[in-house]
């Protein structure tokens, strides 16, 4: 019987948990700049890599954490998750090679997944109705605060400490992390509910899902987005300085953006029911393209250097898009996921997260100190992303029907 109440203790420890994927992202930005100077950077490798590759951990980690969480228990998988991540952020610290601090921010990557996916299911274990709803609504501020403070601590933290010390920080809190969850959190899978982890019938139910034309178009069409994100996550700092000259003001103008992320998700609850996902996440498409096609014609006009104030109301608008898009692209996967939709969430994750760096990697590899790879990389997505969602809107919907595992 799923509960009704929760205390605010454990709201905070779930949303702590769930913010730590954001925070791993974020609070590094402004140190990107010094790792480069310091380590001297050298081809192939770039420090746009230390923020992409720490999505392609995720790829691993969201593809198997989900159906081992369903094996092992919720709790476990938490700790799992968490202790990969400490280990990973260990290597990061005392790395002397940007190569290093790659390999670290991977199985960082591959371990915050524990956190983001198990704690998602431990929720769903126990709560419905209101108190979910409080959840939600609890989290949803967090999703928006994380990235609009993460890079301000993290430049803080810098300039008192060093680019070592915001590390330091990830690991204090992971293992923070890790002792509240094992001293005040219980188990909430029992035994004879889990899930036996059995390979067979995960390739096949996997292969199941993929053969979904609607859902492998719009898991696409997700990473296309996210990949768009992650492209600017990954530059954001080089472009603020490079371009603009902007240091210690760019934890401000990063907050601005992420606050356009925020609106939109607000916006977008009250009025998705009257316009439904298909029509939001193709309008919020459309204005993808329009502002990356004038983005770009500015950038050629301005050699690369469009107005500040343009950039930034066209950056802003972008991440408004991109906000309509995240939770609208998600959701459209999963309708016809039924029986699936824990393998599928996985699948989902992980799947959009590999197109996702895959994308940013391309389009990050030809940054020019301009703006125009940048402007280039929300077209592109605005393009191949509005085609996505209109084949899938002309896909079958039929539940995917799962293969179960008979001992």
């Amino acid at each position: 019987m799923k509960t009704r109440s929760i205390s605010l203790e454990r709201i905070a420890l779930y949303a702590s948990l769930t913010s730590l994927t954001a925070l791993s992202i974020d609070a590094v930005l402004p140190a990107l700049r010094i790792i480069e100077v310091e380590l001297r950077v050298e081809p192939p490798l770039s420090t746009q890599h230390i923020v992409s590759l720490f999505i392609f951990g995720m790829v691993f980690g969201e593809l198997f954490l989900g159906p081992i969480s369903d094996a092992i228990g919720r709790k476990k998988a938490l700790v799992l998750g968490l202790g990969l991540f400490m280990a990973g952020t260990l290597v990061a610290m005392f790395a002397t090679s940007v190569g290093v601090i790659v390999a670290g921010r991977i199985l960082q990557g591959i371990g915050v997944a524990g956190p983001k996916i198990a704690t998602r299911a431990l929720i769903r274990d126990q709560f419905e109705g209101e108190a979910m709803a409080r959840i939600v609504s609890f989290m949803f501020v967090l999703f928006i605060l994380v990235p609009m403070l993460a890079p301000a601590m993290g430049q803080l933290v810098l300039a008192i400490a060093g680019w070592r010390a915001i590390f330091v920080v990830y690991l204090a809190l992971s293992v923070l992390l890790c002792i509240w969850l094992i001293a005040r959190q219980p188990e909430t899978l029992p035994p004879q509910t889990r899930i036996r982890f059995h390979p067979v019938t995960l390739l096949q139910n996997g292969a199941r899902i993929l053969r979904s034309r609607r859902v492998t178009l719009l898991i696409i069409a997700t990473g296309l987005v996210f990949g768009a994100h992650l492209q600017y996550l990954s530059t954001a700092a080089d472009i603020f300085f490079d371009v603009y000259g902007v240091s210690t003001l760019f934890p401000a103008y990063f907050a601005a953006f992420a606050a356009g992320i925020g609106l939109a998700s607000i916006v977008n609850a009250q009025i998705v029911r009257r316009f439904g996902m298909q029509s939001m996440s193709e309008g919020a498409l459309l204005g993808l393209v329009i502002l990356g096609l004038s983005l770009l014609s500015l950038s050629l006009v301005y050699q690369g250097r469009p107005p500040f104030l343009a950039f930034m109301g066209m950056g802003f608008l972008v991440f408004f898009c991109i906000g309509i898009l995240f939770g609208n692209l998600n959701a459209m996967a999963m309708q016809s996921l039924g029986q699936l939709a824990g393998l599928g969430a996985s699948l989902i994750a992980s799947g959009s997260s590999l197109v996702a760096v895959v994308f940013a990697v391309s389009f990050g590899a030809f940054y020019n100190q301009t703006t125009i790879p940048l402007a280039s990389g929300f077209l592109t997505t605005g393009l191949l992303g509005f085609v996505l969602v209109r084949l899938a809107s002309g896909a079958s919907q039929e539940p995917v029907v799962p293969v179960k595992h008979r001992a």
